[in-house]
Parts: structure tokens; sequence; C-alpha cells
């Protein structure tokens, strides 16, 4: 059996790959090239990044409850404010493939169930402390055991973990995953010195530092210029983000030149932002949030399948797509997987529209007469109102009353996402097929926000997770998407493109192949002009 080793990018190859495969990758993903879509601001970058300015973004998703604890963060402006301050494990490549971060390289034995990681040495944090291997230890054990950290589930198969030397850990797990690096890919997963607890202002080592923080408002952050370690990367000397929840007010500030920078952009006036020649507007097609509707399967009324089916096939996809999401979106089919990542189930039909059989599983679940609440916002994601009452008409087609309840954006998904039986929730792409459906639907993961339990899922996940045969491993990933299917309480509408806007004169802004704004790496990755 072929030792399953890995070797890890060095930082300063890192641009140049992602240069080269964008050449590459433009091409094969079909992007427009007109107007000011982003191809056109990719040919323009060059080489040699500039250093100076301050960058100010406008973005969506955040709270007056957000924290910059990485335990703690669950969407995109602590997630692009947190990789400005520190840096993560491991990350993800232009490609979708895992590369080093502060864990330099790796390997495993036979079983790839013993892993062996470097740490990068000489990096400094903003208070002057030295990376080291007992950093990393510290900071992934904050996220295991008795944690409030969504990335508990996904931990929990580590075992033990050793400092071999001072920038050396060796990393057991009680079963083998040959995709073990990616899991050390999340978000969640950025690093700390040993011991750290002062969430007020992390002791990072991103290319930013912290001068002021005022949830649901702004972030402010100042560059460390040429002290940061990546070559060619945080070239601001200052960043600003400001939250600006409202798409109009952000898109409004974005043509103003107000901001340089802006997230989730509404697809329905896009297509006018392409052809405003100060503007960029960064495409990534059908890998972005997979928009849904969440069912809790394990009490009250969608406890029963016939109803959750009854769900699926009463809302019109493509009606949605056309209407509210102007065409910048692909079907969703009910799965946390898309069509372009490895192991997606392409057998699956495509579930379509159907009153009659919605009309059919909502009687079969005695439900005739029962009405439905959905409990929505824009702060679950923009479009979440709208899909909503198009998803009411559809229902109302097959006879089924669905109720409206529309919240307030500000604290959503502390107060109701997972703690209501039926609400909008949007998922963001994970790396790899097991990280998508373990973080999901795993029994015991704590982001199982549908509370769908199945120990013949987790099981198949496990023999996944070890299984070094192409075919055998795609037929079990096969398995489990068509329980998710069939079972589930996930109703995925939509994967929606990402849809990024900035000045003109911000470069450094490539799509990749898991969040928005480059990752949420922007303030690291960018530069002016």
């Amino acid at each position: 059996m072929n030792q399953p080793k890995i070797t890890s990018m060095k930082a300063d190859d890192i641009q140049t790959a992602r240069r080269d495969f964008m050449v590459q990758a433009l091409k094969a993903a079909g992007f427009a090239v007109g107007g000011s879509f982003f191809p056109v601001s990719a040919f323009a970058q060059g080489p040699t990044p500039k250093r100076g300015g301050v960058l100010k973004l406008g973005l969506q998703g955040g709270s007056a409850s957000d924290s910059l604890d990485p335990r703690l963060i669950n969407d995109s402006i602590m997630m692009v404010a947190a990789y400005a301050l520190m840096n993560g494990l491991v990350q993800i490549g232009p490609g979708g493939k895992a590369e080093g971060e502060l864990l330099e390289s790796w390997e495993s034995d036979d079983t790839a169930k013993k892993w062996t990681f470097n740490v990068r040495k000489g990096i400094k944090f903003t208070s002057g402390k030295l990376l080291d291997a007992d950093d990393i230890i510290y900071s992934i054990n904050l996220h295991r055991g008795k944690t409030v950290s969504p990335d508990r589930g996904i931990l929990k198969p580590i075992q033990s973990m050793t400092k071999v030397g001072s920038h050396q850990i060796q990393i057991e797990l009680d079963a083998g995953n040959v995709d073990f690096p990616y899991v050390l890919s999340d978000y969640h997963l950025l690093v700390v010195p040993n011991g750290f607890t002062n969430w007020t202002k992390p002791d990072g080592t991103g290319a930013f530092e912290l001068e002021s923080f005022t949830p649901g408002v702004r972030i402010n952050l100042k560059g460390k210029g040429d002290g940061y370690w990546k070559p060619n990367c945080g070239n601001f000397d200052a960043v600003q983000i400001l939250y600006i929840n409202d798409t109009g007010t952000r898109t409004a500030a974005l043509r103003s030149g107000e901001i340089d920078g802006a997230n989730r952009l509404d697809p329905r006036t896009v297509d006018f932002l392409i052809r405003d020649p100060q503007l960029t507007v960064v495409r990534t097609r059908g890998t972005g949030s997979r928009f849904c509707f969440e069912m809790d399967t394990s009490s009250g009324p969608f406890k029963d399948p016939n109803l959750r089916l009854a769900m699926k096939y009463g809302i019109n996809r493509e009606q949605i797509i056309k209407t509210v999401f102007n065409g910048y979106a692909t079907l969703g089919n009910d799965d946390i997987l898309d069509p372009q990542m490895p192991f997606y189930d392409h057998a699956l039909p495509q579930r379509h529209y159907d009153p009659e059989k919605a009309k059919f599983y909502f009687a079969k679940a005695g439900a005739a007469g029962r009405n439905i609440e959905l409990v929505t916002s824009t702060g679950a994601y923009t479009q979440a109102v709208d899909c909503a009452e198009l998803f009411q008409q559809s229902l109302a087609s097959a006879g089924i009353k669905l109720n409206i309840k529309r919240v307030a954006g500000d604290g959503y998904w502390s107060t109701v996402w997972m703690k209501v039986p039926f609400c909008a929730s949007y998922w963001g792409r994970r790396p790899t097929a097991d990280i998508a459906l373990t973080t999901a639907l795993q029994s015991d993961s704590n982001y199982n926000d549908t509370h769908w339990k199945n120990p013949k899922f987790d099981q198949l996940l496990a023999q996944a997770r070890v299984e070094r045969d192409e075919a055998k491993r795609a037929q079990l990933y096969d398995e489990c998407q068509k329980m998710v299917y069939d079972d589930g309480g996930i109703l995925c509408f939509a994967i929606g493109d990402y849809l990024d806007g900035y000045s003109k004169r911000v470069l450094g802004n490539a799509p990749t192949a898991r969040y928005d704004m480059s990752d949420d790496r922007i303030c690291e990755t960018g530069w002016f002009a």
C-alpha cells in the first residue's frame, strides 16, 4: 500500500500558482470576459502587488453579537476580519487542494491514522512571540472536548496530539482519514499563542492587527507592512470593515466610491453593475452558498418524513432561480454538495416542483388543514424573504398554507437558527465531500441544524474516510447522499453564484474554490492598482 504522503506548497509558490491556475480555470469554467467581469482585472493584475492605501469594505454577514473568538465565528464579516488578524493551519488553494499555512507540510502512515505535521518556523505573532508547536496544539484544543465550537464534531476523531519537537506535532486519529489535512482547513481553526484568552484583541500571525472593533458597526485594522511573513500579501496600510447588511445601501456605497469592496451583490441588479466602468464584478459559478430551508427532523411536525417530502416537492426551484437570482444560481437538489465537487452523486434525479406530489405527501403526513410556519430573515441571506414568498405561492397551488414569520436580521443565527422547526439557512462550500457531509449531517455534529440522526449514514461516512479505492469511495458517498435526498431535513433549492463587487483599482481579488471575497482573505491578498 502506498504511503499517502502530501507535502504542502511553500508560501512564495502560492501567488505564482494562483495566477497560473486562474489562466486555465477561467477558460474551463466559462467565465464571461466582457464588461467589467472578473477576468478583465485578472489579466491586468501583473506579478508585483503594490503596498499602501486603506481598503474600505462594506459587508453583509454579521451582527451586534459578533466575537473574534474563533469558536464563535459563524458568518462572513467575522471570517474576513479573523483571516486578516490570524492564520489558519491549512488553506485551500485555487484548485481546491490543501496547501500549507502555519502547518507547512505533512505526511501520514499507511493507515492514514497517524499524521505528522511540520510547523512553519520564524513566524511572529503580533505580540512578537515566535510560533511553535505548543501554540498549534493549544489552538486545536480550543475546539475539542467541552467547547462551544462547531468544530468539536469534525475533530472528535483525534485520539491524541503529541509535540514531537519545537516545530513538529503528531496527531493520531481513532480511524484513518485520507482527507484529514482538509479538516484542518476549517475557518474556525485559527492560531493564537498557547494559553491566549483575550478575544477582544486577538494576538495572531496575520497581516493585520486590531485597532478597534464595534460589533455590528465597524472593524478597524492596521497593517503590518513588510513584517508579514507571506510574500506579496498584506499590502494595505489599513482596512476598515463596515457592517452594511442592507443590499441596496451596500451597492450604493460601492457605486459612490464610499467603499472599495462589497460582498453578496443582488443578482437582480448585478447586470447593471457589470456595465459600470468603475467597477469589477467577481463571479464564481455554481460553487457558492447553498440556499436552504431547514426542517427540524427530531421533533414537531417535521419529524414525519412525509411532511419533509411535501415541502421538497412543493417548492418551485426554477421560478426562484429565474425570479430572485436572475439566473445567477444553479438548481439545488436537497444535498449539501454541489455538482462540481468530487463524489457528487450525479445519478440522483433532479427534484422539480410537483404540486400533486406535495399534496399527496402532505396528506400522507396527516397534515391536511395544518398551517406550516417558516421563519425567515434577510439576516439569513439577502434573498431569504423573497424566496420564502415564492415558496408560499407554490405551496398554495398544492393546497398547503405556509405562514411566513419575518424576523430581524440582527442575532438571527443565535436566536432562530437551530432553535425553530423551520427556518431559512445557507451553507458555504466545504473542500471535500467528507467535511461537508460530516459538518452538516453527522449525528453528533454541532452544526447538524436539521437534527437528523442516522447511524447507518454515520457508519458509511466512517467507511468512506479510509477507503482508498476511488470507485468504492464514490459508491459510499452516493449512498450517503441518497439517504439525505430521500429522508433528510435539508431543502436545498438553489446554489448561488458568489457575486463580489470591487472598485476597479482593487486587484488581487481572484475567486477561489471555497468562499467569496477571495476565500474571505481579500485583506491579505488584495492591493490597489
